[in-house]
């Protein structure tokens, strides 16, 4: 019995030395990995402590919410100088990104990266929103893990999900459920505020100068827009098609919708006011115009989706068309509040304001 006993502690204090010579910390040890399961099902190898990362595709936007944006040494994208307000995480970043090299682009929908320059930022992960093919072909031509997630759609279950693995990879899993948590508690503020609204009593909307493949006027219009299911708006295109999507159509098809509202992209507006001057008849056929309810928001989509404009669109519609159901909202606070939590950007409302991109009523047909 007592050999027995003497053996056990020997084990046990065997053990406790050797653990103790490995760390004492309690942290990984140096040039420690693990092996996750990315979104493609791709079992990727990656250092237990992920540092520096390469995002690429839509991760550069998704990192940002992470609050991850300082572990970037190369981003995927577009030249700083060619953003505006309205591509948030990246304007969001423009100062804590002005030497960060560029390694990659999907600009204009062609997908291109640079082995070589991602070779030289040398980052322990590379992080994108491409096809498993992509993904594979970028880990074998750098020589560094590709953990690869969905590009995400806006406020759905895969875009959570890819929040919560790159917060994973990275160690920040709670940052990822703070994330969701305030998407999802929008969301279902947004919903019992229009709840009890009869349908009949809900004024008709459409959502045009659409921003997809560029920007359009007033024949661009979104089909069961996301801002606009939020908080179940009357939707004048909600019978055209099953999907969410942006289209081009003749114009005289909205005549026959004749929405009593109308919400522009703020960056179409300029073609809008054009198309008013040369063709005034037309839109004095249109309630919206000449009753002077007509508005402005910014585009949700600008290098792929934002998430924190479309939260704010919702508001911002909720208040224009449902204003006693919003009466509460101090649209202002509501907006900064979202785009803090996202970007960590104090004002970006001001941003947006200041740039022309932000929220307001359009008047046509004044000098």
């Amino acid at each position: 019995m007592r050999k027995s006993f003497v053996l056990i502690l020997v084990v046990v204090l065997l053990t406790g030395f050797v653990y103790g010579c490995a760390d004492n910390s309690g942290k990984a040890p140096e040039g420690a990995t693990r092996t996750i399961t990315d979104m493609l099902g791709r079992e990727v190898e990656i250092p237990e402590k992920v540092e520096t990362i390469v995002p690429l595709a839509n991760a550069p936007r998704m990192i940002t919410y992470l609050g991850l944006a300082d572990r970037a040494v190369g981003i995927g994208g577009m030249s700083f100088e060619d953003i505006n307000p309205v591509t948030a995480y990246a304007y969001a970043n423009k100062d804590l990104w002005a030497d960060v090299p560029i390694v990659g682009t999907d600009a204009m929908g062609a997908t291109d990266y640079y082995p070589e320059e991602i070779i030289k930022v040398n980052p322990d992960v590379i992080l994108c929103s491409y096809t498993k093919e992509l993904a594979d072909e970028i880990q074998t031509k750098t020589g560094i893990p590709v953990v690869a997630v969905p590009m995400g759609t806006l406020f759905g279950e895969d875009y959570e999900e890819a929040l919560r693995l790159l917060a994973d990879v990275c160690g920040v899993p709670e940052r990822a459920e703070r994330v969701i948590t305030f998407i999802n508690d929008c969301l279902d503020d947004l919903k019992a505020r229009t709840a009890d609204i009869p349908e009949k009593d809900k004024p008709s909307v459409l959502g045009a100068a659409a921003t997809f493949k560029g920007v359009h006027g007033i024949d661009g219009v979104y089909v069961k827009y996301t801002v606009f299911e939020t908080i179940a708006a009357n939707d004048v295109t909600a019978d055209i098609a099953e999907t969410v999507d942006a289209v081009l159509l003749d114009k005289e098809k909205i005549i026959e919708w004749n929405p009593e509202y109308i919400f522009l992209d703020s960056g179409g507006v300029g073609l809008v006011e054009q198309d008013y001057a040369e063709n005034p008849d037309f839109y004095a056929h249109l309630t919206a115009f000449q009753g002077n309810r007509v508005y402005q928001y910014p585009s949700s989509t600008s290098y792929y989706s934002n998430v924190e404009i479309p939260l704010v669109n919702s508001y911002y519609v909720g208040s224009v068309i449902f204003p006693e159901q919003f009466a509460d909202i101090v649209f202002e606070e509501k907006a900064n509040e979202i785009f803090e939590l996202f970007l960590g950007a104090k004002d970006y409302l001001g941003e947006l304001e200041g740039s022309g991109f932000g929220y307001d009523k359009v008047i046509f047909g004044e000098d």
